[in-house]
């Protein structure tokens, strides 16, 4: 069988985009996450739409298992292998093939990186940007859309998935469809006034379909950008200083953070509140317009603004920021985990507790922080593991301490944000049973030979 896939599949993607040498199985087999090895029987690299759907009706014909992939960043082993089978290696799809100055926004290829189109607008849409998640810029638009992620101007436009305007996705019965307005319209403006056919593929770990074009929302890129930092001690207080802040609508990120490291930071919640403005007079009106949000902790001296250096300050800027690779790096061996939670904001001092009460138990080097989502309708609070891959001891802990956060997020009614398989078992147990029955339907439906990254969503 092996055989005659690689022969078939070379016909398809051509030979030097296929592989099942042992060397690329083994990078193919997992992430920097603490999930398990699960080998692929061949990798493929497709260069169209049309070899994806070819590739698809392939795997439908010999039965064999289909897992998408991007970057093969997402941490959580989603893209391993779990039943064998290929995994579809979309980094040759990259192609910008639209940006619409006016309406903002932008149509690319399901392999485009982040860093690619952030330096394309740079280059030639200057006034324009996007969402960057706080990941390596190769990691793809198309996988963080699909897996609800967060980024720079969450505040602003909510989710990434917030922000799609439109896909083109191949289904696992080989139909290339698109959904939003380009299914009607040559203009990739919006998912409405149209039944909203995207869902079915924003949330389902590839699953469902496998994307190849989207839309994306694009914002301005203001020419003045500045940053402050809001401090306080009492965990207790952050629910309603998130809502005061948040309730100005002037900021574009605002992520809390409470690290152990620095020392100076220990004891200490920080939100990084980011803006920025068209003039030097704007600017000032919007950090005017914050500090007064926050005067009441101001006054009673329990809060107040960090000052910051230019020089710090523009670390701060930065995006992607740093901060979190840096950390990642902490233990060394390449091992980096965490569990982001979706949750409403009032749960901030039950997430923070929880979340130090784990990293004492497990002793793992640990961050807590927190992205706002959208006008405070909801935050991802992380619990960041670093480890040390060639250390087990180090492994098993940060694995420990992944499995006790996903219990403790769900047992405080939030749940984990692109959840590995073990989670997904407990979100599982968690969710409304007639739900899990629909979703088994859906998806029994749009893959009926169960080709597409199958392990996932499933008891």
């Amino acid at each position: 069988m092996t055989a005659e896939l690689i022969q078939r599949l070379s016909k398809i993607v051509g030979p030097r985009f296929v592989s099942n040498a042992a060397e690329e199985l083994y990078l193919y087999s997992m992430d920097p996450g603490t999930m398990p090895q699960a080998y692929p029987d061949a990798v493929a690299l497709p260069k169209t739409a049309e070899e994806v759907q070819q590739i698809v009706r392939l795997a439908g014909e010999l039965k064999v298992p289909v897992v998408p992939m991007g970057a093969g960043l997402v941490l959580s082993g989603l893209t391993r292998a779990l039943k064998g089978g290929i995994i579809l290696d979309m980094k040759r799809m990259n192609r910008i093939i639209k940006v619409n100055p006016l309406s903002r926004y932008a149509v690319v290829e399901g392999g485009v990186a982040q860093g690619m189109l952030q330096a394309y607008l740079k280059k030639y849409h200057p006034t324009l940007k996007h969402s960057m998640p706080d990941a390596p810029p190769i990691a793809t638009m198309a996988g963080n859309m699909c897996i609800h992620g967060s980024g720079h101007l969450s505040v602003l436009g909510g989710s990434h998935s917030d922000m799609l305007t439109g896909m083109e996705v191949v289904l696992p019965t080989c139909e290339i469809i698109r959904t939003g307005s380009c299914s009607v319209s040559p203009d990739w403006f919006g998912r409405s006034p149209l039944p909203d056919l995207s869902g079915l593929f924003l949330g389902w770990a590839g699953t469902t379909g496998i994307v190849t074009k989207l839309g994306i929302k694009l914002f301005p890129n203001y020419a003045f950008n500045d940053m402050l930092i809001f401090v306080c001690e009492d965990a207790d207080t952050m629910p309603d200083v998130i809502f005061r802040l948040t309730g100005v609508q002037v900021a574009e990120d605002m992520t809390p953070w409470m690290t152990p490291k620095p020392d100076w930071a220990k004891g200490f919640l920080h939100i990084n509140i980011a803006f920025g403005a068209h003039s030097k007079k704007e600017l000032t009106f919007k950090r005017n317009l914050l500090q007064a949000s926050v005067r009441h902790y101001i006054d009673r001296k329990t809060a107040g603004f960090l000052p910051l250096p230019p020089t710090q300050k523009n670390r701060f800027l930065k995006v992607p920021s740093p901060d979190l690779a840096r950390f990642a790096d902490l233990r060394k061996g390449g091992g980096f985990e965490y569990v982001g939670a979706m949750m409403a904001i009032e749960h901030f001092p039950e997430a923070y507790r929880a979340g130090l009460e784990i990293a004492e138990k497990f002793q793992v080097s640990y961050s807590l922080g927190a992205r706002i989502i959208g006008a405070g309708h909801a935050m991802m609070f992380f619990f960041a593991y670093a480890f040390n891959r060639a250390d087990d001891e180090d492994v098993r802990r940060a694995s420990e301490a992944l499995d006790a956060t996903n219990r403790a997020v769900l047992d405080m009614g939030g749940i984990p944000w692109k959840a590995e398989r073990p989670a997904q078992v407990q979100i599982m147990e968690k969710m409304d049973p007639d739900t899990f029955a629909l979703m088994t339907r859906i998806r029994a439906t749009l893959d009926p030979n169960h080709i597409m990254n199958p392990g996932n969503w499933e008891k």
